[in-house]
């Protein structure tokens, strides 16, 4: 597992329990009190390292290539998964999951940005990063889901759409707004999660629903901190002054009323124990969706409007 900057003075004990854990193979030497000791002071440090955690640090984290993407959300929270592939006009976008399956029994439409675990995966998926089809592929797919009937639900992570000349001489503004347009039309129950990196149209293309969640570690910005230092300082140099500036953190959001709810991560984040993140985002959206399939339609679409409508008024006083 990578080791971030800050993690470092962990890894460090973490190498020297799984040394002594080495010198015990053969029974000669009984080393678990030492093991217990040491790990307790893992425990300890994580706490520490993880309960103040810079908007920088929260970057890293959210970014870290061992943290769960979309299709290891889909493997195991998703059951009957389907995937339905292709926007029926120009391709088939793999930046974009979708299809169908159950969570908690339920059936629903499920789309998320999936950005790969290793080189191979992350240039077939282009790193998460859309493309004006693969938004189309989004539309397409809510609009399935409106037709049956069926709740939606998506996992937002990705750097943003893909900036590229082939995507933008598609249309890649205009799928991501008609994207947003059908977000905010569906008459049935429309859930976001930010699992990992939200960045910029990319991410709010499928994000604009009834309740957005946010993972405790993960981070949303209409740019990255990388961007916004470019722009506003000539240098990257200040991203960590940017990521500071863009109130991108969970907890920020939810301060300022941008996202619903904040759902916990284990220890150290969700890449040192991803079965116990895949629970809690299991037991959030199966309690989210109960909450939203008894209310009509058209309850859905006022309630979301207004919501969208006065966003930026809580926290601001």
């Amino acid at each position: 597992m990578q080791v971030l900057e800050f993690e470092k003075p962990v890894a460090e004990l973490e190498a020297k329990i799984e040394e002594l854990r080495h010198l015990s193979d053969d029974g000669s030497v009984n080393i678990a009190d030492e093991v217990a000791r040491l790990q307790s002071k893992v425990e300890k440090q994580l706490r520490g390292i993880y309960g103040k955690l810079t908007p920088a640090q929260k970057v890293q984290v959210a970014r870290h290539p061992d943290r769960p993407h979309c299709l290891d959300y889909v493997r195991e929270i998703v059951t009957d998964f389907t995937p339905l592939a292709g926007d029926r006009a120009f391709a088939e976008d793999q930046a974009i999951i979708g299809g169908l399956g159950r969570i908690g029994g339920q059936p629903c439409v499920i789309i998320g940005q999936e950005r790969g675990h290793d080189t191979d995966s992350r240039i077939r998926h282009n790193f998460g990063m859309a493309k004006p089809e693969g938004y189309r592929k989004a539309q397409r797919l809510m609009n399935l889901a409106a037709r049956f009937h069926l709740p939606i639900v998506t996992f937002v992570d990705t750097a943003g759409a893909f900036p590229g000349v082939d995507a933008e001489a598609r249309g890649q503004a205009e799928a991501i707004a008609r994207s947003i347009e059908v977000c905010l039309s569906v008459e049935v129950p429309l859930i976001a999660v930010v699992i990992g990196e939200g960045g910029s149209g990319g991410a709010i293309a499928i994000a604009a629903g009834d309740r957005v969640l946010m993972l405790e570690h993960a981070i949303y910005s209409v740019i990255s901190p990388e961007g916004c230092a470019s722009i506003l300082w000539r240098s990257r140099d200040q991203a960590g002054e940017a990521a500071a500036a863009l109130r991108l953190t969970a907890q920020d959001l939810h301060q300022l009323g941008v996202i619903d709810a904040i759902i916990p991560e284990p220890l150290g984040g969700a890449h040192r124990q991803p079965q116990d993140v895949f629970e809690n985002v299991r037991k959030a959206l199966a309690h989210e969706i109960s909450q939203l399939m008894g209310v009509s339609g058209h309850t859905l679409l006022d309630r979301r409007h207004a919501k969208f409508l006065s966003m930026g008024k809580k926290g601001l006083s």
